[in-house]
């Protein structure tokens, strides 16, 4: 199992690396007057097999995306049972999936078409139905794993145990509990293979029993994409649709053109967190503006933003940074309180600055040039950073908290050091925006400095092996989001053909004329998404949606992609869901509760931004 585990390392360590030699050789050949035959197109189903394989990846590991709810649970056996169900609500959707994405294989060989005229296509699609079996197998063995929580580890040598101890229930469990879990997981194997066999009976149905039941185990803890794809897959059924239409959206998100920037961008953030890129970076900063009132919190919100940049999700900045950074705010005599909520609102301030991933796929999705939003997020992003900067000074005068006294000898002692991550905003925008490059040109050079600076110059990833943990890690997460946007597209295009569109069009033409009350429901809407979905489902469910209503009501694309980016990630703060609420809970090992007490105030502050940015479009258009 071991070597086998690593082979599929292995896999995805050169899957990644094709997607960043490819573009690479591309711009050299271009250089020289020729280009590279098919490029473009190889990487793109490099990115389709990531998207598959990655989130098989990361049902092995068990960190596909999910709303956590099921840390509510006691622990021991309630909790074990309901990942069984959960699972089994997953394994009964992958299924059910798997055999959509077959018929699309089928129609596909049928049709002999040629991607690029390189190799057939429903070779590349083979990936689709692999991928969604593996998962389905891979959750039912799963659980029989009790889910790890704060203070809590995994058994049977997963990989994941946790560091803070406890055993979150497991060792209480014996293997006949596991076994029953496992065979209450199977049960949704079955039930997805029969009603692939049958899905024509579901048109004789009413759906909302489905509904309610994927609903269930997405609340037990399922993960986020059979949530999305199987309300997709049973709404398409129902209305006398194939199975096939989910599959058919996410193989044409897939191998857009943009998309593989996402994992390359991703692969450097995670470059980054790797050795001690993140001590260095805080001492520049330090060095810099430690001699501020507050200013280990403004330096906190600064190297937090700039980290969430290249990591594309808070996830990964608060996960990295934040054991350094809350020592730090303690050692200089911050409240806990304070510092708590300080990291876990600042873990996705970067998401407005370029080149964030979110900036990149609303670009995609609403069709919109990604420069103009690389550029329309500047100031806003400015403005959010600089709120909690601000509010980071009054806690520090409050608190009398101590600081770094700036001295020119440390300030360039720390720039030295720091001078090639410092570089990396220079690497992303002289080739994007001059024009010489593409975005996924631009994200491969990025990667590849990344690389060079880890393993040639720092020497940080020291062997194979580091390199390989940290292509798994990426993989795994970037498989676990490109699923989710591969199978929100698919319900995305169900709205479309139900017609969701012109209804909300009709509904709020009835009942709203005023552009400033539109702003003001539009910024209650999609925080409430924001609560309840992942920025990047949310960005390919919601966005067609809105994009209509907002040209409706005369809102430039660009300020509205800036709003509705700026009101997901405030929807990372708000109980009793939001992402960073759980992440930092188990992070700093906190309950729950301390952490919503510690973020409301950030929560508030951060409102109060988003408001300026809603009514004070200057701040998006001026740069354009």
């Amino acid at each position: 199992m071991k070597l086998l585990a690593r082979l599929e390392d292995v896999a995805h360590g050169l899957m990644l690396l094709g997607m960043v030699g490819l573009p690479l050789a591309e711009i050299v050949a271009r250089l020289a007057g020729t280009g590279v035959p098919g490029s473009q197109t190889i990487v793109q189903h490099l990115c389709l097999a990531l998207a598959f394989l990655g989130a098989a990846l990361a049902a092995r590991d068990g960190t596909l995306l999910c709303l956590a709810t099921g840390e509510f649970l006691p622990q021991g056996r309630p909790r074990l049972y309901a990942g069984a169900i959960s699972a089994a609500v997953a394994a009964a959707v992958c299924l059910l999936l798997a055999h959509g994405a077959w018929e699309v294989v089928v129609v596909e060989r049928e049709g002999g078409g040629l991607a690029g005229g390189l190799f057939p296509v429903w070779m590349a699609q083979l990936v689709m139905p692999v991928g969604l079996l593996l998962i389905a197998l891979r959750l039912v063995w799963r659980a029989g794993v009790p889910r790890v929580g704060v203070g809590e580890s995994v058994a049977e040598g997963t990989g994941l145990e946790s560091a803070h101890g406890g055993d979150g229930g497991s060792a209480f469990l014996r293997p006949r509990e596991r076994a029953g879990a496992r065979a209450i997981a199977l049960l949704g194997i079955l039930a997805g293979a029969w009603l692939a066999v049958n899905s024509l009976l579901l048109e004789d149905w009413p759906v909302w029993p489905g509904l309610l039941l994927v609903g269930v185990g997405t609340l037990l803890g399922g993960p986020l994409f059979t949530a999305i794809g199987g309300c997709a897959v049973l709404l398409f059924l129902a209305d006398g649709g194939p199975a096939a239409a989910v599959p058919a959206e996410s193989y044409r998100l897939s191998v857009s053109a943009h998309l593989p920037a996402i994992p390359l961008f991703t692969l450097t953030g995670f470059l980054l967190a790797e050795g001690q890129a993140a001590r260095r970076l805080l001492r520049v900063f330090r060095a810099l503006l430690g001699w501020m009132p507050g200013g280990t919190a403004v330096v906190c919100a600064a190297l937090c933003a700039f980290m969430t940049v290249f990591t594309g999700g808070s996830g990964v900045t608060i996960l990295v940074l934040g054991g350094i950074l809350l020592q730090a705010l303690r050692s200089d005599g911050y409240r806990e309180t304070f510092s708590l909520g300080l990291l876990t609102a600042s873990g996705s301030l970067g998401l407005l600055l370029p080149p964030a991933l979110p900036l990149i796929l609303f670009g995609i999705v609403a069709e919109v040039p990604i420069g103009d939003l690389f550029r329309g997020g500047i100031l806003p992003g400015l403005l959010l950073v600089g709120l909690i900067a601000l509010w980071g000074v009054r806690e520090g005068l409050r608190q009398g908290a101590s600081r770094s006294p700036f001295t020119l000898r440390e300030a360039r002692g720390a720039l030295w050091e720091a001078r090639f991550e410092l570089a990396l905003p220079f690497v992303v925008a002289l080739p994007f925006l001059s024009g010489h490059a593409t975005l996924v040109e631009t994200s491969a050079v990025t990667a590849l400095y990344a690389l060079v600076l880890q393993t040639v110059i720092h020497r940080e990833i020291k062997t194979g092996a580091d390199f390989l943990r940290v292509v798994r890690e990426c993989a795994a997460l970037v498989g676990g989001v490109l699923m989710i946007l591969a199978v929100a597209l698919g319900l995305t295009s169900w709205m479309v053909d139900a017609d969701i569109v012109r209804i909300l069009i009709d509904w709020v033409a009835e009942h709203i004329e005023s552009k400033l009350v539109f702003l003001l429901c539009l910024n209650i809407f999609l925080l409430l998404v924001g609560c309840v979905m992942d920025i990047f489902s949310a960005t390919v469910v919601v966005v067609p949606l809105i994009v209509p209503l907002g040209e409706a009501f005369g809102i430039d694309k660009v300020h509205l992609g800036i709003l509705f980016i700026a009101n997901l990630e405030l929807g990372y703060l708000t109980p009793p869901v939001g992402l960073n609420l759980f992440l930092a809970s188990y992070r700093f090992e906190k309950p729950l509760l301390t952490i919503y007490r510690a973020a409301l105030p950030m929560l508030l502050i951060l409102g109060i931004g988003v408001l300026v940015i809603t009514y004070v479009p200057w701040l998006t258009t001026a740069l354009l």
